[in-house]
């Protein structure tokens, strides 16, 4: 049997974990609290769904999975489309912890526009509720 034929939440999360939604809001909270927030990187529907149903907060579809997926000497080759592709598959798993997708190198480093237009994608097309982005782009965050 594998693990796509077991039903969700067949396995209790640990106890103490709670079963609500992780969401921005709930993250800062848990910082102004001091209690720790878990953080792990997945790539693809099995391992998001066992580290979501582990209890973890925050789950990061990093770009390094040009590296570890595809092969890639480093993470300049990844496109949008392919952080699309293992975004969706990573969200099809989640149901409690945050959703956040590492955008790739120079799908923000043009126009504003062009950044949020990409990162519009990431959350309409692929279901994330964050994107990473790294630099100094304060233009695409600002107010």
């Amino acid at each position: 049997m594998s693990l796509t034929q077991f039903p969700f939440g067949a396995r209790p999360l640990p106890q103490g974990v709670p079963l609500t939604k992780v969401t921005m809001p709930a993250l800062g909270d848990m910082k102004r609290q001091g209690k720790p927030i878990s953080a792990l990187t997945a790539y693809d529907y099995s391992t998001a769904r066992l580290v979501d149903e582990a209890g973890v907060d925050l789950i990061l579809v990093g770009d390094s999975l040009a590296m570890v997926v595809l092969g890639h000497e480093n993470t300049l080759a990844v496109t949008v489309d392919e952080m699309l592709h293992h975004t969706r598959a990573v969200r099809r798993a989640v149901h409690r912890a945050l959703v956040v997708a590492d955008m790739p190198f120079g799908s923000y480093h043009g126009s504003v526009a062009d950044g949020l237009a990409n990162a519009v994608r990431f959350v309409k097309e692929a279901g994330a509720e964050a994107v990473k982005i790294e630099g100094p782009r304060v233009e695409l965050v600002a107010p």
